[in-house]
């Protein structure tokens, strides 16, 4: 072989050598944040140096529902071509803004007080955001745990603070998925003229429900590219995300897509399931026909087809379904929200129609037709603190006197460090004080509230489950350490385990209201085995580990996760 030619391969290794190094043939083993999915590829965070963790944030998992595509099952997103950035969260779905929203920056800060009662977010939102232990790029078949946000069904976001998957991750040895779905009627309308009989999903109303599906679908295709097991996947939801994972735990169209449930604080119970005079956590699908036809009747006033319900009635009987169908999709999301919000229709949540979810999900149970696998579920102690407006209800005032913004600003300039003027006077309502006033006390009173709300549904749940299988957990949230006069307040209310479960405590809404330095010893004990017990459940299938200190043994007992100011307090009952 002659001079030239032994140098030719030499030059083309060296040439093969520099484009991989400028990026030619990358893949994860050279940088960890890059990923492969069926649709493209994707470029994260690396936070190994920090946090110990690699994230990607705002991965879509359908095309935006906009235009045609509003209340249709959602579409398996586009391809793309490069590589997507998917370094920061998706926009938050569409929904009037609450204290526990978005605000107008997709995140905790100042202006979810100013944008209360309006419309925030955007209808492009159907993304999700993955975090994984920054271990060897090696590491596969980890658990996979994903996650669904409450707020009613009516409001919530991926991009809150408190759903950060990055402590989760790396306490739990697990990838933490967290998936946006549209609220409101945006994801729950029952309307006749929107139903075509072509496609059994769409004509069901349950869009959110669907994109939840559709979300667990990206992950079984793609979650291996991450290092997760997509035959090991935890479905946890808190609140209305808690019901979102009841209803898909007795949903075909979810068979295969998970293999554990973590419902938090949410039931699937009927009126018709549970005693006279108590609270259900679902209606039937009539009321939301009457919801779905009222919101078209007040749109149609709003636009000036019609002067009233009869003339509207009258105007849209002269229309077809496809006219209506089309009417609805063009008008603009936002000011169907603020006539949602005008008119009292903000009520949402599973429709029970009898395609994605059973007439009645708690007979579906009980008949043994459901998605039979372990169940961990919760609930906090003083669940009804955090819906004392509420209290109204029962015949009184309610139970918070300030207004939420005033609230919002209270708890965001409250130093839990330093002495304070405040008291639960200043907050809470003259006629449910001393708080600790028998029977009429705003303690005895936000117990009630909760016997009524949650406690009926919850038990009518996991009795009914426990007929049919024996591996259902149970835990009871007890920590109330927060500094006065929060701890009157708040106590162990409503969602103030989600903290916990995540290992972010800040900053947040309720974060000043509640975490001090003189609770944090405690405060980070509990956590730390709250997940430790995520993990050995995505794991395992079974929540017990030596972080508890204690056996916990299956429903109906009970297990309490509660703390001092300095260590952890965890017993059962």
């Amino acid at each position: 072989m002659n001079s030239k030619s032994r140098l030719w391969p030499m030059l083309g290794a060296s040439l093969a050598a520099l484009l991989g190094a400028c990026g030619g043939a990358e893949t994860a083993a050279d940088i960890p944040e890059l990923r492969s999915t069926v649709y493209g590829e994707v470029r994260g965070n690396n936070e190994a140096a920090t946090s110990g963790i690699y994230s990607w944030k705002g991965v879509p998992f359908a095309k935006p529902p906009t235009g045609a595509l509003r209340w249709k099952t959602p579409a398996e997103p586009a391809s793309w071509s490069g590589t997507l950035a998917t370094q920061k969260f998706g926009n938050a779905c569409l929904q009037n803004g609450r204290i526990y929203g978005p605000g107008a920056n997709n995140t905790y800060d100042a202006t979810i007080a100013a944008t209360l009662n309006t419309p925030v977010g955007s209808e492009d939102c159907l993304t999700l955001n993955i975090w994984r232990p920054a271990t060897s790029t090696a590491t596969a078949n980890l658990p996979v745990i994903v996650f669904v946000y409450g707020g009613s069904n009516i409001s919530g976001y991926t991009a809150d603070p408190v759903y950060d998957g990055a402590a989760l991750a790396k306490a739990a040895n697990a990838v933490v998925v967290t998936t946006n779905y549209r609220v409101g009627v945006l994801g729950f309308l029952n309307l006749p003229q929107l139903k075509t009989g072509a496609n059994t999903a769409d004509d069901s109303g349950n869009f959110a429900l669907l994109d939840i599906v559709q979300a667990l679908k990206f992950v079984k295709g793609n979650i291996a590219n991450f290092g997760g097991n997509a035959g090991n996947v935890t479905l946890m939801g808190q609140s209305a995300g808690a019901i979102n994972t009841w209803a898909l735990l007795t949903s075909p169209l979810a068979n295969g897509l998970f293999h554990k449930a973590v419902p938090l604080s949410g039931g699937i119970s009927l009126a018709s399931n549970l005693p006279a005079g108590v609270i259900p956590t679902l209606n039937p699908a009539s009321a939301y026909l009457a919801q779905g036809n009222a919101l078209l009747l007040n749109l149609l006033i709003a636009d000036g087809k019609a002067v009233d319900a009869a003339s509207a009635q009258a105007f849209a009987a002269t229309q077809t379904p496809a006219q209506i169908a089309d009417y609805l999709r063009s008008r603009d999301a936002k000011t169907i929200l603020t006539t949602v919000l005008a008119k009292g229709l903000s009520t949402s949540g599973p429709i029970p129609e009898g395609t994605v979810v059973p007439t009645d999900p708690i007979a579906a149970i009980a008949a043994g037709k459901y998605l039979k696998m372990p169940v961990l579920a919760g609930n906090t102690a003083d669940e009804g603190k955090l819906f004392a407006p509420f209290l109204a209800l029962l015949g009184g005032k309610p139970g918070i006197k300030i207004s939420d913004a005033q609230r919002f600003n209270m708890m965001a300039a409250f130093n839990p460090d330093t002495a304070t003027t405040l008291t639960s006077a200043d907050i809470l309502d003259a006629s449910y004080l001393p708080v600790t006033t028998p029977v009429t006390g705003y303690n005895a009173k936000t117990a009630l509230l909760g016997s009524l709300f949650t406690s009926p549904s919850r038990d009518n749940v996991l009795n009914t489950l426990r007929s049919q299988q024996s591996n259902v957990w149970y835990y009871q949230f007890n920590w109330a350490q927060e500094p006065a006069p929060w701890n009157e307040v708040y106590g162990a209310a409503h969602a103030f385990d989600l903290p916990f479960l995540f290992g972010n405590f800040g900053p947040s809404v309720f974060s000043n209201a509640t975490n001090s330095s003189a609770n944090k010893p405690g405060r980070l004990a509990l956590s730390a085995a709250m997940m430790a017990s995520i993990g050995a459940f995505a794991r395992n299938g079974d929540p017990n580990n030596t972080a508890l200190g204690t056996t916990w043994q299956p429903w109906p007992k009970k297990l309490f996760f509660d703390a001092t100011l300095t260590q952890a307090g965890i017993s059962t009952q």
